[in-house]
């Protein structure tokens, strides 16, 4: 028998089965587990929206079912899939992309944490740098080389996530997504040329 949390939830790894790349985690609750098992695609239960999530409907990105497995516990699920495409929200393959040096680096201490438009101009180096250097497994640099026809739908995609959050009046998903729509919005800035303080000048002449 699964052994589901206090709150009906139980942990769900996702897995490319093909890759064996660990592509996300998420959590099922029980109608999600009996959604996911009858539909042969991967269902969720949100926890910031509180709703049950079928993986790909905004996106197009489903989660096919291969296999699901549990732990010696029964207290994890295992769901090996074949994906439509990316996992991650940010449109990474999978939503591991960082190392945990690279995620402590992106969160300073809080009494070192910049504010306001420093956190956009750090944000907007560190996508600068990132397109410059090209690193290997670049969330950034990948994005910018596949044209800014891509980036741009990326942030409409983003967009029209901000839309969604906003009417089910959620206030963590709203700070995610528009943090999200920042973001990409700065790998647009980046992709065409155009410098952050730019905008700046153009958001200071609006004010006056």
């Amino acid at each position: 028998m699964l052994k589901f949390d206090r709150d009906g939830l139980i942990p769900a790894i996702v897995q490319d089965q093909r890759t064996h790349q660990v592509l996300m985690v998420a959590y099922m609750n029980e109608e999600s587990l009996r959604k996911t098992v009858e539909s042969g695609d991967a269902w969720f239960w949100s926890r910031s929206r509180q709703e049950l999530w079928h993986k790909g409907d905004t996106s197009g990105n489903f989660q096919h079912i291969k296999t699901l497995r549990v732990d010696c516990d029964a207290d994890a699920i295992l769901v090996e899939v074949h994906p439509d495409g990316p996992a991650c929200h940010t449109g990474a393959v999978s939503c591991f992309f960082q190392s945990l040096d690279e995620a402590k680096a992106a969160e300073p201490e809080a009494e070192h944490r910049p504010a306001g438009s420093e956190v956009i101009d750090e944000l907007a180096g560190v996508i600068a740098q990132r397109h410059r250097d090209n690193p290997e497994g670049s969330y950034v640099a990948g994005l910018i080389a596949q044209g800014i026809d891509r980036v741009a739908k990326k942030v409409g995609e983003e967009a029209t996530e901000v839309i969604i959050a906003a009417k089910n009046q959620s206030h963590d998903e709203i700070v995610w997504e528009v943090a999200d729509l920042w973001f990409h919005t700065l790998v647009l800035l980046e992709a065409s040329g155009v410098p952050i303080a730019d905008v700046y000048a153009e958001l200071e002449r609006r004010r006056k």
